[in-house]
């Protein structure tokens, strides 16, 4: 007897992929559909500085990186990890290295080669792929409905994975309209957010005439280290991408949120407050500030920004300044300009294998669910984990229905 059930996953980023990858060695007859002419479209431009695809640090301190989610993702991330994703990696032909920071990259550092090597292997499983297919929701007996460039087509799944992303890049596909149809379901979904994103300040046209674009290093916010970049209208960058969630949440609940930080963080306040005491003698402030706090440029242009009157100021208030600047932070930038998003479908609407409650065959993965997580391969990671959960979640349920 053919126990073969025909499975919907509909998206054909690293989640939809990952799911549709478990269900075809479950022996399922697997179709993709995705919006977009290509697959892993955002998974590609992601990878364009550099695919960052994991993480080595310890289990632990790895799954703080989710926050509030960390409990929720455990058991996904347990089940397919670092270790787990480098070795399918390495099953793909793909060799990867560990840099300096623990990061996992590619050894050719690019996303391409990886996603042509697994398209080959999924269409090797049989997984068909159909392109520019928009999902836009079920028929009354709950077929899937597509609009196609060739007109509006109806597929009957036996199980489908939704795997949509979240809001961020909607140009690639991910523009959380998905959100409605869920909602219409009964499907309790948080709103999304952007994540790993900039932030207004509001500059002056002085400032913003002469420093939008510079890069601001090496600096530091809550004792980390890097970097960030002036924008026409605030700041945006690695080292703000870290604090993207709680700056985002603290503006929701105050209207805005007030970062510190550390602009000489090679020099304790100490130390600068004895060579900001030393006489000034006829020193303009720039030269002052340049040979005492060692700050120029675009260094010096935030203290005079943001520090009221930075030029007639005393040298402990100069000090303390350097060393936690206050930057208020007004708006975070809108999501179609973060890397990623917060919100989505809440993880009480699932089982332990990722099936919504109120839709059974339904299976959810990816960005679609509530979490969120910094940059540094812990968003890939959660895709792929919370992908191959939703792929053995559907198998299990197909099998138990045979």
């Amino acid at each position: 007897m053919n126990s073969a059930a025909s499975v919907a996953i509909i998206g054909a980023g690293p989640a939809g992929l990952m799911a549709a990858e478990v269900l075809a060695e479950a022996g399922h007859v697997v179709d993709v559909y995705d919006a977009m002419p290509s697959a892993g479209r955002k998974f590609l431009m992601a990878g364009k500085g550099g695919l960052n695809i994991t993480h080595t640090e310890p289990a632990a301190p790895f799954r703080a990186r989710y926050g509030v989610r960390a409990e929720a993702l455990a058991p996904f991330l347990d089940a397919f990890g670092p270790g787990d994703i480098r070795a399918w990696i390495h099953g793909l032909g793909i060799e990867t290295f560990v840099g300096t920071s623990g990061r996992v990259f590619p050894l050719e550092m690019k996303a391409a080669p990886l996603l042509r090597a697994w398209l080959r292997r999924l269409r090797g499983q049989g997984v068909r792929l159909h392109m520019r297919h928009r999902w836009t929701g079920w028929t009354k007996d709950n077929a899937l409905v597509f609009e196609t460039p060739a007109g509006e087509i109806v597929h009957q799944a036996s199980a489908t994975v939704l795997a949509l992303g979240g809001g961020s890049w909607p140009q690639l596909g991910s523009d959380g309209s998905w959100t409605g149809t869920l909602s219409g379901k009964g499907i309790e979904i948080a709103p999304l957010l952007p994540s790993n994103c900039g932030f207004d300040v509001g500059w002056s046209a002085h400032f913003r005439e002469r420093f939008a674009g510079a890069p601001v290093k090496p600096v530091a916010i809550d004792r980390r280290q890097g970097e960030f970049i002036v924008t026409a209208g605030g700041i945006e960058g690695g080292l703000v991408y870290g604090i993207s969630a709680q700056a985002r949440d603290e503006i929701i609940a105050k209207g805005v949120s007030i970062q510190h930080i550390d602009l000489r963080p090679d020099r304790s306040e100490s130390r600068l407050f004895d060579a900001l005491s030393r006489p000034r003698g006829r020193a303009s402030f720039a030269t002052y500030l340049r040979k005492a706090g060692g700050l120029e440029g675009v260094k010096a242009g935030l203290v005079r920004e943001l520090l009221p009157g930075a030029d007639s100021a005393d040298a402990r208030t100069l000090a303390g300044a350097i060393k936690a600047l206050p930057v208020p932070l007004r708006a975070a930038r809108p999501i179609a300009e973060a890397i990623s998003s917060a919100g989505g479908a809440s993880f009480g609407g699932v089982d332990e294998g990722l099936m919504v409650r109120a839709l059974p065959g339904v299976f959810l993965a990816g960005e679609m669910l509530d979490w969120e997580a910094p940059t540094g391969g812990y968003l890939l990671t959660a895709c792929l984990a919370t992908g191959r959960a939703a792929g053995k979640g559907a198998a299990r349920w197909l099998a138990a229905r045979r």
